[in-house]
């Protein structure tokens, strides 16, 4: 008994250290963070000041070629041919300053929200440590029950190890994504913009032709990006609440995936606490990403029911079901998903059940106190 014991604490001591050492890791990229977004803020202002001066400059040169143009009698065409020049140079440097603008907007938007998700993971890291203190204490000074908690250190154990996981699953997939779409895009930008540049004393015509295809492109990325920013944090939940991002998602899952989702919304739709609410939509978000992956469905049905004490969740799909027992023990698969969303309700002291079968698809209720 005394060395299962002591095993546990050893054990117990070694999770807690290693989750220290997440929270400082992740407390320490914050900070990093924090610091580079406020540098770029102040990129920002800079910028913005100058594409407001360009603007005025490029104005002037407007208003200078404009009256030169006018007066054939009082200028000639070298004075015509510098007012286009300054013109035109004027013009190329402003859009040249909105573009380095644009750059700047989108690496603060992308920083801001990585700020938030390290700020969330810190602030779970260090719940974590808490309730391992208590572990700790309690266990340390109360022998008895001592098989429940070892069953609690394991359990504890996993959750931290999961956190790490997810922690690098999203880093790997944010990375992926951005490689895959607006990197791509922003490399192939580049070599076109080189081959206008090359082409447009030579080919003119073929110079707009290329354009058009070129802000289609430009286009395309940008919703990419936006999509990317979507799936990491709506901003539609922080702004509007966790209905209207419900049916955003709703939306949009259904014309990427051209799989039917019905939605049904009962009782109130007042804002909740901010953690509920990304829990919820969390949970819903997992639940029609595995539905995607692995239901083969034809139809989900997703109810959401506000009543004066608490909101209930369900999503039920009429796919090919599975067994959550052996789910929960094949983590590899899609385990890693159903222990988040159970972490999350958890945290709340709601109540998650998950009901499937074999060909009987599956019913997910959610429900939380508010």
């Amino acid at each position: 008994m005394d060395r299962v014991l002591k095993q546990t604490l050893t054990a117990i001591e070694n999770g807690k250290r290693n989750i220290f050492d997440i929270a400082e890791s992740t407390r320490a990229e914050y900070e990093q963070v924090k610091n580079e977004l406020n540098g770029i803020y102040e990129e920002v202002k800079a910028i913005i000041e100058q594409v407001d001066n360009q603007a005025k400059e490029e104005l002037r040169a407007r208003i200078r070629l404009a009256e030169v143009s006018r007066d054939f009698k009082k200028y000639g065409e070298l004075d015509i041919k510098s007012a286009y020049e300054e013109a035109q140079r004027a013009q190329l440097k402003l859009a040249e300053l909105r573009s380095q603008e644009k750059l700047l907007r989108y690496r603060r938007d992308h920083l801001e929200i990585n700020l938030r998700r390290l700020g969330a993971m810190q602030e779970k890291a260090e719940k974590m440590l808490t309730q391992l203190g208590t572990v700790l204490n309690y266990l340390a000074g109360d022998l008895q029950d001592l098989g429940s908690k070892i069953g609690e250190l394991e359990q504890i154990h996993q959750l931290g190890l999961s956190i790490m996981r997810a922690q690098e699953e999203e880093r790997r997939r944010v990375a992926r994504e951005i490689h895959d779409g607006p990197a791509q895009a922003m490399a192939n930008i580049v070599m076109r913009t080189e081959y206008l540049q090359a082409i447009m004393d030579v080919e003119p015509a073929r110079v707009k032709e290329e354009l058009k295809s070129l802000q289609q492109q430009v286009r395309q990325g940008l919703a990419d990006v936006r999509q990317i920013i979507f799936d990491l944090r709506p901003m539609v939940l922080d702004d509007l609440g966790l209905i209207p991002a419900i049916k955003r998602y709703q939306t949009e899952f259904q014309n990427r995936y051209n799989l039917p989702v019905e939605l049904l919304v009962l009782g109130g739709q007042q804002r909740l606490p901010a953690a509920v609410e990304v829990a919820l939509f969390r949970i819903f978000q997992e639940s029609l990403s595995n539905i995607h992956k692995h239901s083969r469905a034809r139809h989900v049905l997703v109810k959401l029911e506000t009543l004066p004490k608490k909101i209930n969740l369900v999503i039920k799909d009429d796919g090919c079901g599975f067994n959550p027992e052996a789910a929960a023990e094949n983590q590899e698969e899609h385990g890693y998903g159903l222990v988040g969303m159970r972490e999350r309700i958890q945290i709340l002291q709601g109540e998650l059940t998950i009901s499937s079968a074999p060909g009987k698809g599956t019913t997910i209720s959610v429900s939380v106190p508010v």
